[in-house]
């Protein structure tokens, strides 16, 4: 399923409390900025689908008419600081003010913004984004900006493409697993996924293998953290995708449902340990590594995690085994208490976080 352009419709006039409690000073600080050098500024992104279901939002994004060396001369002028210049390329500039972080992104158009009218502006960039429930903007009226009926289908919990999946996927084909993630997020169970949507993300899952491995490690993470990791990865492997993105093609599927089940409705499980459970030996971690660019403390997670779940229950028994590999083999703490929750020893996982560290002396 896609979705063409509909008419610029105003859906609705937002003024909940949450709305209200997003414009601090910071905010209010942004928008008399641009107001000032005649640039129009609405909030984009999470933060707006946040607000439309009365979740008060983590993170607050904007999008500008101002291009990016605007913004740069605009915020020299008032002594705004601004971090992370690698954005700039994708047209991002983000400022710190008073140790908030506040990421703002020029218009994505093909025609100089002078040559635009201000509906084509917000329109054309609409239409270059993924997902109809990420092509909606909030002015600071609190009026909504809807063009691909994303606010409908932010209420029917569906997750569609703008204009075309074919299209959208091609641009940047990580937008295969930002599918995915966003029906973790807004979707309930069973998932409706569109059927002609599926067939063209499994047409081009390959397309994956020309992402950077960072980039897919992100969008991975927050899959694995989400509720539904489990059906949301059985999913993408009916689509053949783990295979382009650092994973394997014959999955440890069983091993997967496993560690999945012993943390439901638990404390949940590092990401990288569940993505280290669709593996079957070292060696293929020592590949996802390679292509995902994990953290040291990431790949040192799963190389311990492949190389000892199988002894759990065999030379793993009880609580004193677990302190000999901190005492004797200097493991970090995190990782035994991993492996037991990867395992699903609840009481030896509480018992060994309890412990001081310390293996009682001998009696005599």
């Amino acid at each position: 399923m896609s979705r063409n352009v509909t008419v610029e419709t105003t859906v609705m006039k937002l003024d909940n409390a949450q709305f209200e409690r997003i414009l601090t000073k910071e905010v209010i600080q942004l928008r008399e900025i641009f107001r000032k050098y005649k640039h129009e500024l609405r909030i984009v992104g999470g933060a707006v689908r946040d607000l439309l279901r009365d979740v008060e939002p983590r993170d607050i994004d904007f999008a500008t008419t101002a291009n990016v060396y605007e913004m740069k001369n605009i915020f020299y002028k008032e002594s705004i600081y601004m971090i992370n210049l690698k954005g700039e390329k994708h047209g991002t500039v983000t400022v710190h003010i008073n140790n908030k972080n506040f990421e703002i992104t020029t218009l994505r158009i093909k025609n100089r913004l002078e040559d635009a009218t201000d509906h084509s502006m917000w329109q054309a960039d609409a239409s270059k984004r993924d997902l109809t429930v990420n092509a909606m903007f909030l002015d600071f009226n609190g009026s909504l900006y809807d063009y691909f009926n994303g606010y409908n289908d932010l209420l029917e919990k569906r997750v569609v493409f703008v204009d075309d999946a074919f299209s959208r996927i091609t641009e940047d084909y990580l937008r295969i697993l930002r599918y995915f993630r966003f029906y973790g997020s807004l979707a309930e169970l069973p998932f409706k996924y569109d059927e002609s949507t599926l067939k063209i993300i499994k047409a081009y899952a390959a397309g994956l293998s020309v992402v950077s491995g960072e980039r897919i490690w992100s969008e991975l993470k927050k899959i694995l953290s989400s509720t539904y990791a489990k059906e949301l990865m059985l999913d993408m492997i009916e689509c053949d995708i783990p295979q382009y993105c650092g994973l394997i093609e014959k999955a440890n599927v069983e091993e997967f449902k496993r560690a999945c089940s012993a943390v439901k409705g638990k404390s949940n499980l590092n990401p990288i340990s569940l993505a280290v459970a669709l593996l079957h030996n070292v060696m293929e971690a020592i590949k996802m590594h390679e292509r995902l660019k994990l953290t040291s403390f990431e790949r040192d997670l799963s190389f311990f995690i492949i190389q000892e779940r199988d002894k759990v229950d065999k030379t793993y028994i009880g609580l004193n085994d677990y302190q000999e590999i901190y005492l004797k083999r200097h493991v970090k703490r995190e990782f035994i208490e991993e492996l037991l929750k990867y395992s699903n020893k609840e009481d030896l996982f509480f018992a060994f976080k309890d412990w001081d560290g310390k293996l009682d002396a001998p009696e005599e």
